[in-house]
């Protein structure tokens, strides 16, 4: 009987310098702590935490914004996603930029464009640059994981691990199947 006990006496020690030793400490930290971010809303002085906005949503839609766009009526196909598919677990969550210099000078504008001409009521964040070496934060794990935006309205479809699931460019129209397909396959 000495030597199954000293076996498991000898994994035991194991286990144990193996987990104070770190190699399999748990860790508190979440998948999608890239979010972690306190922003200001558009046009507001409130800050919200974007990983607070996107925790315990099984789909989120993070969207470059411009309001002076070829795009920019995407707001409305953003805002009818955000209203078919929030009670499901969507979450959208727009980010003013001018990074390709089509954003109002003005905040109010730019907030004026989204809220009284678009309807818009999903979280919208204040001006950010969203490429290049002065990216916010968030676009530039999103350029990591998948690649900057090319344009505004850049859509990236993020699950709860924090990854990117799906891109979509501009030029793909927030109502169109593909999009919706992306969205459903995560809620």
């Amino acid at each position: 009987m000495e030597g199954p006990i000293m076996r498991l006496a000898c994994i035991a020690a194991l286990l144990t310098a193996l987990i104070t030793g770190g190699l399999f400490m748990t860790s508190t930290a979440k998948a999608n702590d890239w979010l972690d971010h306190d922003m200001r809303r558009l046009h507001s002085s409130e800050t919200v935490n974007v990983q607070a906005l996107a925790d315990g949503a099984p789909a989120v839609l993070l969207v470059n914004t411009a309001s002076h766009c070829g795009f920019t009526g995407q707001f409305e196909g953003l805002e009818a996603l955000h209203q078919a598919y929030a009670d499901h677990g969507l979450k959208v969550i727009g980010f003013s930029s001018d990074s390709f210099n089509q954003e109002a000078d003005d905040e109010a504008a730019a907030a004026e464009t989204c809220f009284v001409n678009f309807g818009v009521s999903f979280d919208m964040m204040a001006t950010v640059p969203v490429r290049g070496g002065d990216a916010h934060p968030v676009f530039a794990e999103l350029a990591r994981q998948s690649r900057a935006p090319r344009w505004n309205f850049n859509k990236y479809l993020i699950n709860p691990a924090g990854e990117v699931v799906e891109v979509f460019g501009a030029m793909t129209r927030p109502g169109s199947d593909k999009v919706k397909r992306a969205i459903e396959r995560l809620l």
